[in-house]
């Protein structure tokens, strides 16, 4: 057992990253690991993190290893934002902390996960601290894409690129590590495009197979501009119901400890010189709540991208695996129904929605027009 159990289907990087480990001499102090969603960017991450701080490369049951991997080591700081942004006032805080020595392992790490969440005015607070970082301190920046962070931040960084793994590798893991059944494993990696969290999720819960079921039976229950009206109006119901189920508890926790921390009991008016505070708060909440709203949205339409693949696959007889081969029967009904021009149509209307979205175009009317582009065309 070691800390790079979890990297899975990544060979080359891990190796990158264990020599840098063995040979603390000739250490990159800014790193910048890429890779699609997936591929476990945020895992190697932390695998580097604890191997760095472990005697002997990444064990994984020391208590170097451990307690990194737990995120409770005192000198491995992570920041995995939930909100739309990163804040510039939390990576002023991570700069402090960059400033200091570590306090009893071998180096300061900074792992920041989701780097490409940053404006380039936080960026460039950033800058001066990963061109000249004490000697001791290495920063972790995580990204989809280089592309995704700015020319000054990469140029000073060294790179990792990941790849997606395959699926059977992603089962395998489901299987090894959480005592997934290998069928279901294996079905699930493909459904998820060996996204390992999402691959999880899909196959240990029979509900969130369900609801990715029924969003893909959206392409076929589209047969004109009232069907993808009302498609889309579920999708969003769906989502916005989900990242209230996600956050609800959460919130009220996180409230209820802050009235507690500010000496206001429960049910008393909270002092107008506090209420600032507690607006702070609810402010973070909600951008949590969109930006989770933001993401089951954009994982439906991967799930949609992905159906779409499939029948493009079947309409120009390409000898490949399908993603849904569950669902071989509807992608075979659905090529049938159309032309490989459209279907690619279709897909350029799904990338469209999901650009829309990225740029804060209101959720329903992306939708609305991403379903009407889906409908058949006479």
């Amino acid at each position: 057992m070691t800390v790079w159990d979890d990297v899975v289907g990544q060979e080359s990087a891990v190796a990158v990253l264990q020599a840098a480990v063995a040979n603390p001499a000739a250490m990159t102090h800014a790193w910048l690991v890429t890779g699609p969603p997936g591929s476990g960017r945020s895992v190697a991450a932390r695998a580097f993190a604890a191997a760095l701080q472990c005697p002997d490369g990444g064990c994984g049951v020391c208590r170097s290893c451990t307690t990194t991997m737990a995120g409770t080591h005192p000198d491995v700081t992570l920041l995995a934002t939930e909100k739309v942004v990163i804040a510039i006032d939390e990576v002023r805080d991570l700069i402090m902390t960059a400033s200091r020595s570590p306090s009893g392992g071998r180096w300061r790490v900074i792992v920041i996960e989701d780097a490409d969440r940053m404006a380039e005015r936080t960026t460039n607070v950033l800058l001066k601290a990963i061109e000249e970082p004490p000697p001791h301190t290495v920063w972790v920046l995580c990204a989809p894409s280089v592309q995704d962070v700015l020319p000054t931040i990469r140029s000073r960084c060294r790179s990792v690129v990941l790849r997606v793994p395959p699926p059977e590798a992603v089962a395998d893991l489901l299987v090894r590590r959480d005592g997934a059944d290998p069928a279901v494993a294996l079905s699930a990696a493909r459904a998820a495009q060996s996204h390992v969290g999402l691959a999880k999720r899909l196959a240990r819960d029979a509900g969130a197979r369900e609801r990715r079921t029924a969003v893909l039976s959206i392409a076929r229950r589209i047969r004109g501009v009232g069907d993808a009206v009302l498609a889309a109006g579920e999708l969003v119901d769906v989502a916005k119901a989900e990242a209230v189920s996600a956050t609800q508890e959460r919130d009220a926790a996180e409230k209820a400890e802050l009235l507690r921390a500010l000496g206001v009991a429960d049910g008393e008016t909270l002092p107008p010189r506090l209420r600032s505070q507690l607006k702070q708060l609810e402010d973070d909440q909600k951008r949590r709540a969109t930006r989770h709203q933001r993401d089951v949205l954009d994982r439906a339409m991967v799930d949609l991208l992905s159906l779409y693949r499939d029948v493009l696959v079947v309409q120009l007889g390409a000898e490949v695996d399908l993603v849904n081969a569950e669902l071989a029967e509807t992608v075979r009904a659905l090529a049938a129904d159309s032309t490989p021009e459209q279907t690619v149509r279709r897909m350029d209307s799904i990338g469209v929605a999901r650009t829309r979205l990225d740029g804060n175009v209101a959720p329903l009317l992306a939708l609305e027009a991403m379903a009407i582009a889906l409908r058949p065309q006479g």
